[in-house]
């Protein structure tokens, strides 16, 4: 059994060696991570074209959703993405929070830092930046954001509890969060798995719906909801890298579902934390 910490890096040079491409992934395996199947699937990412602030330079097809799509941005807002990538998500909250705005990226990988600080460079944006950092020890201080998003990398984090109490201590009284990410119905097989967690794809680390909605209360935040919630499939071509075609058969039978969800929650403005009551 992999440890959080084995398991962080594997996460880590997987997606350092994303950053180093030149190319977005888009391929079979979850969130884009390859080595899965020649057929080219994007089963995960969504469109980002017809959204204000997408830079195709960014865009690495590692995203399982459009978390700044449901965000609820306004112009002068304060953003904090988690596992930033090279910037996609960011430009485009910066599109939304305008000039006044500042957006503020953080991720674990060195080489993802590199690049987004290009893009954002080549952009000429200087109220966007970068911060190397763990999601779940973010290096910003207490109550900065009017709103913070996420594309499908929480998943990836082996203590989620953690990550969600930080999204907490970071976001300002009233301010509230939109994240896209990868949930299970039910029980993967176990080759599924370790072969996720093998090649840092989308299920690695993925945890049961419900548990996952339950970490989102108990860090305290309320009126939380649900704005998206879309069944994976995962392609027979995919399949069969890790199971033979009795345990194909028996895993498509199952009530197991791969979802990926967006959900919205927030920081009320008068709570016990905030010490305003």
């Amino acid at each position: 059994m992999n440890t959080q910490e084995e398991i962080k890096e594997m996460v880590r040079q997987k997606y350092s060696e994303i950053a180093l491409q030149d190319k977005a992934i888009n391929s079979s395996c979850c969130c884009g991570a390859g080595g899965c199947s020649t057929e080219v699937y994007t089963i995960m990412s969504e469109e980002y074209n017809e959204l204000s602030g997408y830079n195709p330079d960014a865009d690495l097809g590692l995203g399982c959703g459009l978390p700044t799509q449901f965000a609820k941005i306004k112009k002068g807002d304060t953003v904090i993405d988690l596992g930033s990538g090279a910037g996609n998500d960011c430009f485009v909250a910066r599109a939304e929070a305008g000039d006044s705005g500042k957006v503020i990226g953080i991720d674990f990988t060195e080489a993802m830092i590199k690049k987004a600080r290009a893009n954002a460079e080549k952009l000429g944006f200087n109220n966007v930046e970068f911060r190397r950092g763990d999601i779940e020890k973010m290096p910003v201080t207490s109550n900065i954001a009017d709103v913070v998003v996420s594309n499908c990398v929480l998943n990836l984090v082996p203590d989620k509890q953690a990550v969600f109490a930080e999204i907490y201590r970071v976001l300002k009284p009233g301010g509230h969060f939109s994240i896209s990410d990868i949930v299970l119905t039910g029980t993967l097989p176990a080759k599924i798995r370790s072969a996720a967690e093998m090649y840092a794809g989308c299920v690695a680390s993925a945890i049961d719906k419900e548990a996952y909605l339950s970490y989102i209360s108990d860090a305290g935040f309320k009126n939380m909801a649900i704005q998206k919630d879309k069944p994976i499939v995962v392609p027979d071509d995919i399949l069969k890298n890790y199971l033979d075609a009795d345990e194909i058969a028996t895993y498509k039978a199952s009530d197991t579902v791969i979802h990926s969800i967006t959900v919205y929650a927030e920081k009320l403005k008068c709570d016990a934390y905030s010490g305003c009551c």
